[in-house]
This record gives structure tokens, sequence and C-alpha cells, in this order.
């Protein structure tokens, strides 16, 4: 079962008329629900806070990750929660000098934010490359789970 089925299933009736968009890494899990247009998104949060809290306690003993809860009205995403995960990296003094003007011009207050800043706007502008990337990811992913280790090994000769 994927994540998006077990969600599409736990979620009351009610609160939306289309699955949920769920999207997952190695450290959250991220649930947005599709809202009509002219729905409150206040009231909706605060509404659906205690089973939000009690599906999210559900999912995370399940699956192992962090449940982070958003909406989706129209083209406008409002995430309620979501993690702000660390990650490290090594940077060369060409790279580092690219985060400190952005930096320094206030583009960004440091350059963790600076770091981040870069990384949306590769994501925002390579959308339809990253697509590509990924769905050659899980063409790998297949062809691994269909690979040799499935075959049942044969004696030699």
């Amino acid at each position: 079962m994927t994540h998006t089925d077990w969600f599409t299933r736990e979620i009351p009736d009610g609160w939306t008329t289309a699955p949920p968009e769920v999207t997952a890494d190695a450290d959250e899990i991220v649930v947005v629900v599709p809202l009509a247009d002219d729905a409150d998104v206040r009231a909706f949060r605060s509404s659906t806070k205690a089973d939000r809290i009690e599906i999210a306690g559900r999912a995370q003993e399940l699956f192992g990750r962090t449940v982070s809860w958003g909406v989706r009205r129209g083209d406008d995403v409002h995430l309620f929660t979501h993690l702000a995960v660390p990650a490290m990296t090594r940077l060369r003094l060409p790279e580092r000098q690219v985060l400190d003007v952005l930096v320094a011009s206030g583009v960004a207050r440091s350059r963790s934010d600076a770091l981040a800043w870069c990384v949306k706007r590769i994501g925002a502008g390579e959308a339809a490359w990253l697509d590509e990337l990924r769905e050659a990811l899980r063409a790998v992913d297949r062809i691994r789970r269909e690979g040799p280790a499935s075959v049942p090994p044969t004696e030699p000769g």
C-alpha cells in the first residue's frame, strides 16, 4: 500500500473530494489536502487539528517518519507544519562566495538561507528536467525489483 492510499483511506469523509497529495522522503511525509477554491484555510486547519494529530500519530508509527500537513486551494499551497532538515555540505571558495554575495545583498539572511534559495530557484526553473530525472529513478527502481535477485539461482553446468 502506498502512502497516498493509506492517507486517502484515513482522511475523514467531508475533508475533501479529491485524494490528498502525498510527498515523502527519508525524513518526512507531507500530506496536502485539496480544498474547494472558496474554502477557509484557517477554519479547516482549526477544525481538523485533533483528527490530523491522531492520523499523523498512527502514520508516524507505521511509516517511521514525521507527518506534516497542508492544504491546496486552487494553485496556492499552505503548509501548516513541515520540517526544515539540515543538510551538511562542503563548499569550495567559489561556491561560498556565491552564497556570501546573496547574504551581503540582503537576498538571504545566512549562507544556509542562501543555499535554500538557490535550491528553490533550481527546483522552480528546472522542474521539467527534475521530473524526467525522477521518472528515470522510478524506472531504475522497477528494473532493480524485476532483476536477477528475483530469479531463482540455477546450478552451473
